[in-house]
């Protein structure tokens, strides 16, 4: 981000606070840099098989308390996402997809508020992109597979509506299943993320702006968004957990209006 340079009162410069939202590679091999996003991606990977692969080692009838966090957390997207939202007969095939990508953006996106780690994945769009063309993929392949290519017919004609308004209505299905479905969900997670980010990172280095000012009001100010920014870090937090529900949530309803197209 380039700096914008005022000019100040006294005739000198002033430097508004700003923060730099393009963090420098860790390493670079060629072209390829390797970035603090790459790095927490592969961090939430191993958390996330650690943490399962330890919770389903023992399997005991009565479970540990790490067993009993695993089944929970299963149990949820199992039983709440995917079972409720695809219906039970044809569920259990799509909780795997469903359970990894649910865990992953919640790992990925709580990193932002921890400190030192201190961002969140997918506050930069290339992942948030990435998730959403393959559940894109994903539910086009299930309607195809399902449906065959009628599918597409499916998907665009609603039923019951008469044959003189599809002119105006297949268009619009089209623009919003095919183009504007997937930019909205990854837009969705990836806005998010940055701007609850930047909010925190922007009230932090403006509590530091305002220590430094020699005015004893502009220090006490300080202590204002200090209360402010820990307000917006709890809500950022409750976002985070949100967004990977939310996105876990559309899937699965997409994943449903491909598997029963014929049915809406």
């Amino acid at each position: 981000m380039i700096a914008l340079t005022l000019p100040a009162q006294d005739g000198g410069q002033f430097t508004p606070p700003g923060v730099e939202t393009h963090l420098p590679a860790l390493f670079s091999i060629g072209s390829f840099d390797f970035t603090k996003q790459m790095l927490l991606v592969l961090l939430s990977v191993v958390l996330i098989s650690w943490f399962f692969l330890a919770a389903a080692r023992k399997g005991s009838l009565v479970p540990g308390k790490l067993q009993f966090l695993g089944e929970i957390a299963y149990g949820f997207v199992r039983n709440s996402v995917a079972k409720d939202v695809i219906g039970g007969k044809d569920f259990m095939t799509f909780v795997p997809l469903l359970f990894s990508l649910f865990f992953f953006i919640l790992v990925n996106n709580i990193f932002g508020a921890i400190p030192i780690l201190q961002l969140p994945s997918f506050s930069h769009p290339g992942g948030a992109y990435l998730l959403a063309a393959l559940v894109y993929v994903t539910w086009i392949g299930v309607g195809i597979k399902r449906n065959g290519l009628r599918y597409f017919k499916l998907a665009v004609v609603p039923s019951g509506v008469p044959w003189y308004i599809l002119p105006l209505v297949v268009p619009i299905e089209i623009i919003s299943n095919f183009l504007v479905r997937p930019m909205t969900h990854s837009l969705r997670l990836f806005a998010t993320m940055l701007a609850g980010h930047l909010i925190v990172v922007i009230a932090g280095s403006g509590i530091e702006f305002l220590l430094m000012q020699e005015s004893a009001l502009m220090k006490g100010a300080s202590a204002l968004v200090l209360i402010g920014s820990i307000a917006m870090y709890m809500l950022e937090a409750l976002i985070m957990v949100l967004q990977a529900y939310v996105f876990v949530l559309l899937t699965a309803i997409y994943i449903e209006g491909a598997v029963h197209a014929d049915s809406h």
